[in-house]
């Protein structure tokens, strides 16, 4: 990894997305931190000087993502990595009971607002003929649990689509990954619940992964010869696993 790389993150202002944009940014990459709050992308480029470009986007507005990719500066129009990261999950009522809105948030954010990224910088990579995509999933859109519902139907687009451009890709040298992880300690819960103590009991008692340990996996999978390919990755922490079928029983 070095400066002719060019690290386009999205969701860079927390969690997985800024420390992504950080351990590419120490490699020697250049990075276009994407994300829709200001303040914390202006501190992140002051962290690394000309290294980071700030990028204040909303990813669910295509014609706004199609624009900003067309209008990036020289030095950073190249993307060779786009990782798009933005993502987030609302509500854990069952599907009877969740919002319209959070539904709605979470498809033009996890579906609209990926692919419309990807769209965007993916003609650019197939014409130089080099470039990798790390889309980041979850464990939610392989294993479904109650309250699941359209976060882990957005998710699984991810991976099926992750799949889907690899094929479409084959012959132009640009790679394709799905990274999943499970459970990890960022501002998720606290974005889902929108309560800080209900954020913390999801953790309490466990070791989750960290936003760094998805991290070294998006910058490992970047960092591979261009001849491999990681297709899909699935990471969880030690502690998580998988629980038995329920069952309903009429009484």
């Amino acid at each position: 990894m070095d400066s002719t790389h060019v690290a386009l993150v999205t969701g860079a202002t927390s969690g997985f997305g800024r420390a992504i944009a950080e351990r590419f940014a120490a490699a020697g990459a250049r990075v276009v931190a994407v994300g829709r709050r200001a303040e914390r992308l202006n501190e992140l480029a002051a962290s690394f000087g000309d290294r980071v470009h700030p990028l204040c986007l909303d990813v669910r507005k295509p014609d706004a993502v199609f624009a900003a990719v067309a209008g990036l500066p020289p030095e950073f129009a190249a993307v060779t990595v786009l990782v798009n990261n933005a993502g987030l999950a609302l509500g854990l009522e069952p599907a009877h009971e969740t919002d319209w809105a959070d539904w709605d948030n979470m498809i033009a954010t996890n579906v609209r607002g990926l692919a419309a990224m990807t769209r965007a910088v993916l003609p650019g990579m197939v014409a130089r003929k080099r470039g990798h995509v790390i889309n980041i999933g979850s464990v939610a859109g392989a294993y479904p649990y109650p309250g699941g519902n359209v976060y882990g139907g957005t998710k699984a687009f991810v991976h099926q689509f992750s799949l889907n451009l690899r094929a479409d890709l084959l012959g132009t040298r640009v790679r394709v990954t799905s990274i999943e992880p499970g459970m990890a300690q960022t501002e998720f819960a606290n974005v889902r619940f929108g309560d800080d103590t209900k954020a913390d009991a999801v953790y309490a008692g466990a070791e989750p992964l960290t936003a760094g340990d998805v991290a070294d996996v998006v910058l490992y999978a970047a960092s591979l010869p261009p001849h491999v390919n990681l297709n899909v990755v699935e990471l969880m922490p030690t502690g998580q696993a998988f629980g038995p079928f329920t069952v309903h029983r009429e009484r």
